[in-house]
């Protein structure tokens, strides 16, 4: 009985410092762990943002340009007047807004959802506005004289137009990202 005491003895206090050490073991593991996986999605999104960032930046400044290549100014200067038609003017201004829209369409992928809005409603303005200018123009009306419409209509018009609005909400989503 004895013998069976002094083994107890020895016994009781290593088995307590035996599941001590295991369960101060494990806890250490657990924390390194957590460690080493918080330090691998840190890693992880780092990657993520070094390659994300510069193409929304390069986003932003697509629609940016997309914003001046749709300015009705722009585009009058751009397209031809001379020996053309109002209609043929009017069609022109509405296909060269369509491409411009469709060839940064994808843009849409790296910006919010209310600026890519804010896009597609400074588009649709100016079509509604080449539109409206275009059927209050006589019927055998000249390019040049639509244009002048638009010139005129463009100096008369009152605060910012949706594309300067546009232009504003793309410099403010770009700088945050840089913030």
């Amino acid at each position: 009985m004895e013998l069976i005491l002094e083994i107890a003895k020895l016994t009781i206090p290593a088995l307590i410092v035996f599941v001590t050490i295991y369960f101060l073991m494990k806890q250490h593991s657990e924390t390194e762990l957590a460690m080493r996986h918080a330090e691998l999605q840190k890693t992880k999104t780092d990657k993520i943002s070094s390659i994300t960032v510069p193409l929304k930046l390069t986003a932003y400044e697509r629609l940016a340009l997309f914003c001046e290549r749709i300015s009705l100014n722009n585009l009058l200067m751009r397209l031809p007047t001379q020996d053309q038609s109002a209609a043929s003017l009017r069609v022109g201004l509405m296909m060269a807004i369509q491409q411009e829209y469709e060839h940064n369409m994808t843009q849409q992928v790296y910006v919010s959802e209310n600026l890519w809005q804010i896009i597609k409603l400074c588009k649709d303005d100016n079509l509604v506005v080449i539109n409206g200018l275009y059927e209050k123009l006589p019927e055998n009306a000249s390019a040049k004289d639509f244009a002048n419409m638009v010139s005129s209509y463009l100096e008369q018009v009152d605060g910012m137009t949706p594309l300067q609005k546009a232009q504003v909400a793309i410099r403010k989503e770009a700088g945050i990202l840089l913030n």
